[in-house]
């Protein structure tokens, strides 16, 4: 019988170490505006085939402070703010109806770089999350009938049943269900974390300031000890 030691696990990953060096974020180098460093740097993630440089971290908190996390995908972004799609009735979904503001996190680790976005969100219009549905593959689709997604369920196979029976009723058609659809963050800021040496790292946070009167944003960019 094997048994663990756990003072020699805790040693091995205390001596888990990592050197960062492969670039830096210099305040001369970046752009003023955050958005279109973020579209630099996803781009240059899809780029080095990152995998799944879409999925992203979305932090909600609870009406009783309860923080919570999990892995969504982003799907859009623009001076909007960015879009992901879910079911309005799962917890985030609960939890954004009760406190609009949440975070986000993008960590592409082959780049050694890390995104943070903060801001409040708000859900798409339908037409929107309508013309995404229709885009999805047809199980995607039935599988957004068939998962009351966050409630408690027996076992799988009440998954299985309920995707046999929407499949039968639908058939190549389903339509958007009304609880499920888009969100859209806008950000008042984002953080950009490159590694470096040392862990001396750079860190690059911009504040949203208003807006000048060309309704451009105005951001303040600010340099954050690692």
């Amino acid at each position: 019988m094997l048994i663990s030691n756990p003072e020699k696990n805790m040693t091995s990953i205390a001596n888990l170490r990592k050197n960062y060096e492969r670039a830096q974020l210099n305040e001369d180098a970046s752009h003023a505006n955050p958005l279109h460093q973020f579209e630099q740097w996803f781009n240059e993630a899809m780029a080095a085939q990152v995998p799944e440089p879409n999925a992203m971290t979305l932090a909600t908190v609870s009406c009783n402070l309860r923080p919570s996390t999990r892995v969504v995908l982003i799907k859009e972004f623009d001076e909007r703010g960015l879009v992901w799609f879910t079911n309005y009735d799962s917890r985030k979904g609960q939890e954004l109806a009760g406190n609009p503001y949440a975070a986000l996190q993008f960590h592409w680790v082959e780049l050694e770089r890390v995104v943070r976005i903060e801001g409040v969100v708000e859900k798409i219009s339908d037409s929107e999350s309508d013309t995404y549905f229709q885009t999805r593959p047809l199980d995607s689709r039935i599988g957004a009938w068939a998962s009351p997604q966050s409630q408690v369920i027996p076992n799988r196979g009440v998954l299985v049943a309920n995707a046999a029976r929407y499949g039968v009723q639908f058939l190549l058609h389903p339509p958007r269900p009304a609880c499920w659809g888009g969100y859209r963050l806008k950000p008042d800021i984002w953080e950009f974390w490159q590694g470096r040496k040392s862990r001396l790292h750079d860190r690059l946070r911009y504040t949203l300031q208003g807006t000048s009167n060309k309704q451009n944003e105005l951001w303040l960019r600010e340099r954050l000890a690692p």
